[in-house]
């Protein structure tokens, strides 16, 4: 069974940052297309940002554009840099993983089949 880990998740301030990474236990991220989602109560899950594998083409929701940044590191984790964070961040927020690449579309979560248990962000002052 494919696991996906999230961590970084915390109580910050209006703009402040934070760094979420995204890891697994049973398969090699880098061979998948990644996605981060977030889920605030009351709210339907919306995505966030994804990246495809390889040339690492990146993807991002027009409410997030220029202040989150996706990336993949060296040790096959994928990482989401919040900054500039604002009460309406606030959410638990999710990466998951597939095996094809959506393109534009990458923020459908219907493309995704594994998925990790979240975690929170809370933005407050």
């Amino acid at each position: 069974q494919l696991q996906l880990v999230e961590s970084g998740g915390g109580l910050v301030q209006p703009g402040g940052s934070l760094r979420l990474s995204c890891a697994a236990s049973r398969l090699t991220l880098k061979n998948y297309a990644i996605g981060w989602f977030r889920q605030a109560p009351g709210k339907e899950r919306e995505g966030v940002s994804c990246i495809a594998r390889g040339n690492g083409v990146t993807v991002y929701t027009d409410s997030v554009k220029g202040r989150f940044t996706i990336s993949r590191d060296n040790t096959d984790t994928v990482i989401l840099q919040m900054n500039n964070l604002k009460p309406e961040d606030t959410a638990v927020y999710y990466c998951a993983a597939a095996s094809m690449w959506g393109g534009q579309m990458c923020l459908r979560d219907s493309l995704y089949t594994a998925w990790g248990q979240g975690t929170q962000v809370t933005v407050s002052s």
